[in-house]
């Protein structure tokens, strides 16, 4: 990488992470473009040669740290196949979730931006569409896990949505409030219910 390249990442890295510090500090709709170039340092016009306007950073940040959350699951996953190769794809995608859970339960800033400003067409974008170099493409990981399943899956997207609607909207409530139950407890709930949406998609020959 250029210096001049090196630079233009720097930049967009301080944007970046400034407009999250602001968005969980202030809120999105108290937070300007001018806010966001100020405390990251650079010119207003300089904003604009990497982010459309607000929307579009945020939805790139959403993108981003969902990578990241992403990639740490994906990074456990991959150790546990080390140790048993032949684990049927319920329990990857419980173990991919659980790790996310947990992640997001220590991190309660990052739960609460990304459950309050996620919609399927920004998460659909984020799997399929990495934001940085080093951001983990989780559709690749998703479909590789179905290709090597030993059972058949319909409609795997359809599947995928309803696993994320279901996690996502009972979680946010569970780790940030403990209602109606602590995190902890919630799970065996969660998961049999996530194993039954598996169930309903799998073709039995």
């Amino acid at each position: 990488m250029g210096k001049l390249d090196k630079n233009k990442q720097i930049k967009r890295e301080s944007l970046l992470n400034t407009a999250f510090n602001l968005f969980t500090t202030k809120g999105i709709s108290k937070t300007s473009i001018s806010d966001i170039a100020s405390v990251a340092g650079v010119a207003k016009g300089t904003f604009y040669l990497y982010f459309k306007d607000k929307h579009d950073i945020r939805n790139k940040l959403i993108s981003h740290k969902s990578s990241l959350v992403f990639k740490n699951a994906a990074v456990e996953l991959e150790k546990q196949l080390k140790e048993k190769n032949d684990i049927p794809i319920d329990d990857k995608i419980i173990l991919i979730i659980d790790n996310i859970i947990n992640q997001l339960s220590k991190n309660k800033t990052l739960l609460n931006f990304i459950s309050k400003n996620l919609s399927w067409g920004i998460f659909k974008t984020a799997l399929t569409s990495p934001e940085n170099d080093d951001d983990i493409n989780f559709n690749e990981v998703y479909y590789e896990m179905i290709n090597n399943s030993k059972v058949q899956l319909k409609d795997p997207e359809i599947m995928l949505f309803m696993i994320v609607e279901l996690v996502g909207s009972t979680c946010y409530s569970t780790i940030l409030y403990n209602d109606p139950t602590p995190i902890d407890e919630l799970k065996p709930y969660l998961y049999t219910s996530i194993r039954n949406i598996i169930k309903s998609h799998t073709i039995i020959n």
